[in-house]
């Protein structure tokens, strides 16, 4: 079990240390907040990595292969990072004209809730993470229940550590970020973050074709 708790670790730090939605989504949060909305973030998306590596231990990939499935899973996590995206650019927009609001500043449990959406956005994780589980089993790191259980608190607790340690480090050099940095950061993940959207959009439609 140790072994299987590691490697999970491994997984979800791996995994979440990856350039994607998410992690831009909580360096703006934290830039915009504080430190424990960036832990939140983290943790939205521990939970689903967690979920979503257990639904692939489970074999729910293959419900991925169903048409309706797949085209009603991909369109609504499209319109997820869309909405997501564009809200960011407009609070870049919002910084520079000085009209920011604390109530734009996401609490802990809000960002906590956008998390968990924006991480499940995209259903074809639970793809990767079947494939991950396809590996660990061979390499008999979940052929039980209780190894499949631990790989999976592992990749839980390996993607919470990621977001715990860049939102302490987003944290540590906050005060030396401007007001204009800020707004330039929100601008570049909103567009990052619509062009995933897009790409996830893109992936679904000639799927489809």
């Amino acid at each position: 079990m140790p072994a299987a708790f590691a490697t999970g670790f491994l997984l979800g730090l791996v995994v979440a240390a990856q350039v994607g939605p998410i992690s831009l989504l909580c360096i703006r949060s934290v830039l915009r907040g504080r430190f424990a909305v960036g832990v939140a973030i983290g943790a939205g998306a521990a939970v689903i990595d967690a979920l979503y590596a257990a639904l692939g231990a489970a074999g729910a990939s293959a419900l991925l292969q169903i048409d309706p499935v797949r085209l009603a899973l991909g369109i609504a996590g499209a319109c997820v990072l869309a909405a997501i995206g564009l809200r960011t650019i407009y609070s870049a927009f919002r910084v520079r004209l000085g009209g920011e609001s604390t109530e734009e500043v996401a609490s802990p449990r809000r960002a906590f809730l956008t998390s968990l959406g924006a991480t499940a956005s995209n259903p074809l994780t639970i793809a990767s993470w079947a494939a991950a589980f396809s590996a660990a089993s061979t390499a008999a790191l979940a052929g039980s229940g209780s190894t499949a259980a631990a790989l999976v608190a592992g990749v839980g607790t390996g993607t919470l550590t990621w977001f715990t340690f860049l939102s302490g480090t987003i944290a540590v050099v906050r005060p030396r970020v401007g007001p204009r940095l800020v707004a330039g950061v929100d601008a570049v993940s909103g567009a990052a973050i619509l062009v995933f959207a897009g790409l996830l959009g893109w992936r679904t439609a000639e799927n489809e074709s």
